[in-house]
């Protein structure tokens, strides 16, 4: 780890302590203190870390950007800072300048999937925006006469038909008949429709690696207050061993999502040892997300249930995350078709790389 590396995770840990304590947020009367948190991530350049300089970004490292996705997730972030990350280098990777204000991306591939018509405008509706409702700009790629675009729209222009999902962060349906693009771009050769899948479950997998964790530590802390027949249950072996598989599980998903981020971070392109890390590290990370959600439950008892204890905001997020830009059981589908194409003398020199 670098010198800039540690300033980064440093910077993001210390806007989200001083301006989004996981308890000081879940007593908040109102969403109020979202407003100063992102003013905050803005200034510091994080939001755009993934975009060069010349675009109006930070032109930050890829590595970097993973960094600040799993610092957030420690802190169980409710803005769209990851999935603005994600929309920056989307529009980066088409040459596109960035606009301010929070972003967010949807996936092609739906059966109404976004397209272009004859004039420029967008038809068709995007499923499964995440948080959509609190973001200015959508980006997304759109097929049309003259090929696959990405597309900057302006969501005011949109009808966001919004739900609260599992986090309640807001997961939304956006339907686009007729909005025209704020900007848009032809999809580089470079670029692939897979790649904004790719790149958002390797976020999501740092950000519930980050999100494990706080769990954890929360789980530790815990025990360790907690008194039972006169000492602390964190004595007892049941709750040792329990502690002991929560930290398991965290270290896996740690392991497997920083793995999938420094494979990205050297590679010239999404080949099949990326989709190997990226597919590993969501499947690895999900798994990991619903066992330690469960144990740390456990651990809690009654408290981690309530409203006014902390852990749901965390919990709720990884039960979440595990299941945005592809669900375990979709990557590990195609991971197997992956191996099954390349023939079993290609699966051990492959494995044996990593």
């Amino acid at each position: 780890m670098t010198d800039t590396d540690n300033i980064i995770i440093d910077t993001t840990a210390r806007i989200f302590r001083e301006l989004a304590d996981p308890q000081t947020v879940n007593s908040a009367a109102d969403e109020s203190w979202k407003r100063d948190l992102w003013s905050a991530l803005e200034e510091s350049g994080l939001t755009l870390a993934w975009v060069p300089d010349t675009l109006g970004g930070a032109g930050a490292e890829i590595q970097d950007g993973f960094d600040i996705a799993k610092t957030a997730g420690a802190h169980a972030v409710a803005v769209p800072l990851a999935e603005t990350l994600l929309a920056g280098w989307l529009l980066a990777k088409a040459g596109l300048t960035t606009p301010a204000g929070p972003m967010t991306v949807a996936l092609s591939g739906a059966a109404q999937a976004p397209a272009l018509d004859e004039a420029g405008r967008l038809t068709g509706r995007a499923d499964g925006v995440p948080l959509a409702e609190a973001a200015d700009h959508l980006v997304l790629m759109a097929d049309g006469p003259g090929g696959r675009q990405v597309c900057l729209v302006a969501l005011p222009d949109c009808e966001v038909l919004g739900g609260p999902g599992m986090a309640g962060d807001g997961v939304a349906g956006v339907v686009l008949d007729g909005a025209e693009p704020a900007a848009r771009s032809a999809v580089p050769n470079t670029l692939a429709a897979e790649d904004l899948m790719l790149m958002g479950a390797a976020v999501r997998a740092c950000q519930m690696a980050g999100a494990l964790q706080a769990v954890l530590d929360m789980a530790v802390d815990y025990a360790q207050e907690r008194q039972a027949f006169g000492r602390p249950i964190a004595k007892f072996q049941a709750v040792q061993h329990n502690l002991a598989r929560l930290a398991s599980e965290t270290a896996a998903a740690a392991a497997a999502a920083g793995s999938a981020a420094d494979t990205i971070a050297g590679a010239d392109a999404f080949d099949d040892a990326v989709f190997l890390e990226v597919a590993a590290a969501k499947i690895r990370a999900g798994e990991a997300a619903g066992e330690g959600a469960a144990i740390a439950h456990q651990v809690l008892g009654a408290i981690g249930f309530t409203d006014e204890h902390v852990l749901h905001r965390f919990t709720r997020r990884l039960w979440a995350w595990r299941d945005d830009f592809g669900t375990e059981t979709e990557w590990a589908v195609g991971l197997g078709a992956m191996v099954a194409a390349g023939g079993a003398d290609a699966l051990w020199p492959l494995v044996a790389s990593r």
